[in-house]
């Protein structure tokens, strides 16, 4: 009878030890899943505040008539863009990441043009109004770039989670996937040349 028991205590205490880990592993996955999502949410947010402000700045160049209608018209359509695009955040895909961030980098773009196009206007450029708009810009533009930098840790983080044995056999049977992160923009590594 004895010999019989200890086989029983063997498959027991290992069934237990199993059950643990695969609970614990399940809560760690759900809470790790959770800062990234949360993650996203403040970059969400900081993207959010950048497309709020636009309106305001285009309302305070229109007000100058001689202001390049199509420059205006680039950033409005760029703004609508970047905001009519939205990722769930339990579908954060490398591609779905790529096809925002294409979106934004437009808008970015665009921002930039009417940026330097304003440099033509010398009473626009003092205006208090358009001054303190593009010091919030700049400081949402900062914002972003944190949020962003967050975001991508957090989901490093999870990844190497979800991918370290014995986590990733455990992450296979409850369907958790990797996430992706954000990436520089094609050509970010070449220096922008300015000319005098």
């Amino acid at each position: 009878m004895k010999k019989f028991l200890i086989p029983v205590g063997i498959v027991l205490v290992l069934g237990i030890y199993l059950y643990t880990k695969a609970v614990g592993s399940y809560n760690q996955f759900v809470q790790t899943e959770e800062q990234v999502n949360g993650q996203w949410a403040e970059v969400e947010t900081q993207y959010q505040r950048r497309a709020d402000l636009i309106p305001n700045l285009v309302n305070t160049v229109k007000g100058y008539a001689e202001f390049e209608q199509e420059t205006l018209t680039g950033v409005v359509e760029a703004r609508a863009k970047a905001t009519s695009m939205t990722i769930d955040p339990t579908n954060l895909t490398p591609e779905k990441l790529q096809q925002f961030q294409q979106a934004q980098d437009q808008l970015s773009g665009a921002l930039s043009r009417l940026l330097v196009t304003v440099e033509k206007y010398p009473d626009l450029k003092a205006n208090q109004n358009f001054l303190e708009l593009q010091a919030q810009l700049e400081g949402t533009e900062n914002r972003i770039a944190v949020a962003r930098r967050n975001f991508n840790e957090s989901v490093v983080g999870y990844n190497s989670l979800i991918r370290t044995f014995p986590n990733n056999l455990f992450a296979g049977w409850y369907g958790f996937e990797t996430k992706g992160t954000f990436q520089a923009s094609e050509g970010a590594e070449n220096a922008p040349t300015v000319q005098f």
